[in-house]
């Protein structure tokens, strides 16, 4: 019998050993498969991904288990509601106290949180009105307002809301072109909220907010969205250098303008200064003739300047056009002093028709 036992172990053991073998090689198929199917990276990223979205479910969502062991005497923590049945009916609600129940009447049938709750949304597809395939999640704020609704209108009221919050998605993304998906997402947001607090009403639940956290179109669809912002982009740099041309050549251009208009201006200033200055000169010689020795003065300055005239000829051009009388200068200075009598002459009948005109007035 001994014999008979130990043969027993030995053979157990080996089956043990045997399952773990095949254990470790079922392992390995499955790590080839990975390989074959993007590598070690992919496959490990893809658990990893698994395993904190069912993290993150576990941790936002939280499960309250109805208390069994209560002997006719329940404390009812802050924030949370059980719903107890009486002979299989239900019977009340109770909230945050301590109360006394009948042991194998009563009953807590559900218990329930009244905390707002996150729940996070997993990522699906989605077909644009445009047909462009985008991957959408989002995180859904609820709260439960109405226990008994929550334990008797629907068997999961959590899992409910997600579940059309998921079809709420997929339904109004198929409403909305690639674009206005992005520039709507506020409208869409509403949108959900509206719709789940309707359908959740006789679930006793209410939907406080919702929030889309990512919209991820093809690869295809992002490269063109990128070249698409680039050519935006470029055709803004071109406008605003185009621009700069523009406003620089108004600028020289008005800067020309500028100084055309002072240039001018200069120049009237100066063939004014000029005039007034040669006026000037003209009354004080004319002041100078009225007085004795006046015209002797006259005729000997323009001698002088006939002179200098006449010496300045060969100087300017080789070609000399001489008149008649150039050596006899007294004959030129005659001449212009009959000319200067005869203005001065005029210039006094002028003045003298002026003043009898004032006189008659």
């Amino acid at each position: 019998e001994a014999q008979r036992s130990l043969t027993m172990l030995a053979r157990l053991a080996r089956q043990q050993l045997q399952a773990r073998f095949r254990g470790a090689a079922a392992a390995r198929r499955r790590l080839s498969t990975g390989l074959n199917y993007g590598g070690l990276s992919s496959f490990a990223n893809a658990a990893a991904e698994e395993k904190k979205k069912r993290r993150m479910n576990e941790s936002t969502v939280e499960k309250i288990v109805p208390p069994s062991n209560y002997f006719g005497f329940v404390v009812v923590p802050q924030q949370r509601a059980y719903v107890v049945e009486r002979l299989g009916k239900y019977h009340k609600t109770l909230e945050a106290d301590w109360y006394m129940l009948i042991p194998f009447v009563d009953k807590i049938a559900y218990a329930h949180s009244l905390k707002e709750q996150a729940l996070i949304i997993e990522s699906q597809a989605a077909i644009t009105k445009d047909n462009v395939t985008v991957m959408i999640d989002g995180v859904l704020y609820l709260k439960i307002t109405d226990p008994e609704k929550a334990s008797y209108g629907v068997s999961d009221a959590i899992a409910a809301a997600s579940a059309l919050a998921q079809t709420t998605t997929r339904s109004e993304i198929g409403k909305m072109t690639l674009d206005k998906t992005f520039e709507e997402r506020e409208s869409l947001n509403r949108t959900i909220v509206h719709i789940l607090n309707e359908a959740g009403e006789p679930w006793g639940i209410e939907c406080l907010r919702y929030e889309i956290r990512d919209i991820i179109p093809p690869q295809s669809v992002r490269e063109s969205m990128d070249q698409q912002a680039e050519a935006i982009r470029r055709k803004r740099v071109a406008i605003s250098e185009s621009e700069g041309m523009l406003q620089s050549d108004v600028n020289i251009a008005e800067g020309g303008k500028r100084a055309l208009e002072l240039k001018a201006e200069g120049e009237a200033s100066a063939i004014l200064m000029k005039a007034e200055a040669t006026a000037k000169a003209v009354r004080m010689i004319a002041e100078a003739v009225d007085k004795d020795g006046g015209e002797e003065a006259i005729a000997l300055r323009v001698a002088e300047q006939y002179l200098e005239a006449f010496g300045n000829i060969a100087k300017e051009s080789t070609t000399m056009m001489l008149p008649s009388n150039a050596a006899d200068p007294s004959s030129m200075v005659a001449q212009a002093m009959s000319m200067y009598r005869e203005i001065v002459v005029k210039q006094k009948k002028n003045d003298k028709k002026l003043d009898d005109e004032e006189d008659d007035l």
